[in-house]
């Protein structure tokens, strides 16, 4: 099957059943679509001038929806890095699979309330929407702020001797410390220099504390030697190593400096954790859940979500929520597109086909047009020319058809 779906609609008179009925019966002989009805409630109508600027809201409004989701999906794959095959369990509708929620489409009279002016359920929808995309932003800025501070950390802990962090490297031993005349540096030298190190750092500069040097650590380059000096020398130590190719590293050990670098780097790593992390006992737990007796408590239920981190779960719900209100907006656009189409009393009935593949749309297309080109002959007529390729002609899902018609794609990670 494809993650397409067709959303089309047709007079409800006798004559359009039955084209409807003769559609159905070419397309499942033909294994060209899963058709299923979509039942769209009695709307309020309103005056036919404020349907045709809702056609135009409801336009602007399905793109921005669909944008939205598709930017909560996308977030759902970085915060998950480590699970990234785990995604699609996160992206459901109301706890099922997208499919299984759009083909059982039911509206939901609770959020939205059929009996309010279609202005009034526009509004609520455009709302939710917008609310959803600011939370959205802030959530995400805080995340990514939250990223980029830890992966400056681990640059800067993962590069060479001379630019790295020493503080998961030194320790207070390795130092000379609250003396008002000597110091201990750090200088880094090349792994085919260690011996001449060895025999001529003691006389690189007056004052020099012999046998001072300590290797503290290595890289593929070169090692960190620890040598101890009076104060005074620092700079005059410093050139004379520079011309040997040694590298004096400005560094001092300040031990609160180090406590507290190696507290951020801690902190922002369990600060990162917790914002997405599905430990594994929830996974085991939400495994059970799910394949455990049906009568499932609130506690096990709850317990489910209990290793998720807070924006894994926000964007759980919410995207939920939008993807939800974007199925909405496509029903709203079915029937304020069929009143304006097919005029009044409000009389149409709604189906949504699946293609099975991308390959048979062409001839689901012809059966379609085929099967209502009477409700709009020049339509009709000038799609059949348009199979043909003519050069320049850019044809989109805004194509006019004789039908309603409305395309929904839930490919929402390509």
């Amino acid at each position: 099957m494809s993650s397409e779906f067709w959303l089309i609609s047709a007079p409800g008179d006798k004559e359009n059943l039955q084209a409807l009925e003769r559609m159905n019966t070419v397309t499942s002989k033909s294994n060209l679509s899963h058709n299923t009805k979509f039942a769209i409630p009695d709307f309020k109508v309103g005056t036919l001038d404020s349907l045709v600027g809702l056609s135009d809201e409801l336009g602007k409004l399905d793109s921005f929806a669909e944008s939205l989701i598709k930017k909560m999906a996308q977030c759902v794959v970085e915060v998950m890095e480590d699970a990234k095959g785990r995604v699609h369990e996160n992206l459901l509708a109301n706890g099922v699979d997208l499919t299984s929620f759009v083909t059982r489409f039911e509206w939901d009279m609770a959020k939205y309330p059929a009996k309010q002016p279609l202005v009034v359920v526009v509004d609520t929808l455009e709302k939710q929407l917008a609310q959803i995309e600011t939370d959205l932003k802030t959530r995400t800025a805080a995340y990514n702020t939250l990223k980029g501070n830890l992966e400056n950390l681990e640059r800067k802990s993962s590069g060479n001797l001379l630019t790295r962090t020493l503080a998961d490297i030194v320790n207070k031993e390795d130092f000379v410390l609250d003396s008002e005349y000597l110091v201990t540096l750090v200088v880094i030298v090349q792994k085919p220099n260690y011996s001449q190190w060895q025999k001529t750092y003691e006389s690189l500069s007056d004052m020099v504390v012999p046998r001072s040097t300590k290797l503290i650590a290595e890289d593929n380059e070169g090692g960190l030697f620890t040598v101890t000096l009076f104060r005074r020398v620092i700079d005059d130590f410093k050139v004379k190593a520079r011309e040997k190719k040694f590298i004096v590293r400005e560094f001092f050990y300040d031990e609160k400096e180090i406590k507290t670098e190696r507290e951020e780097m801690t902190k922002l790593l369990s600060e990162k954790k917790q914002q997405y992390q599905t430990s594994r006992v929830a996974h085991i737990k939400s495994k059970k859940g799910r394949s455990g007796p049906a009568g499932q408590t609130d506690k096990e239920k709850e317990s489910e979500g209990e290793g998720e981190g807070p924006l894994l779960r926000w964007l759980k719900v919410n995207f939920s929520e939008s993807f939800i209100a974007w199925i909405h907006i496509k029903a709203l656009r079915v029937f304020v597109e069929s009143v304006l189409r097919y005029g009044l009393p409000v009389n149409f009935q709604a189906v949504l086909l699946q293609p099975h593949k991308k390959a048979t749309t062409k001839r689901l297309r012809e059966v379609l047009n085929s099967v209502f080109k009477h409700l709009d002959e020049v339509a009709a007529a000038s799609i059949l020319d348009a199979s043909v390729d003519i050069p320049g002609l850019q044809l989109n899902n805004q194509d006019y058809f004789p039908y309603v018609y409305f395309h929904i794609d839930l490919s929402l990670l390509d």
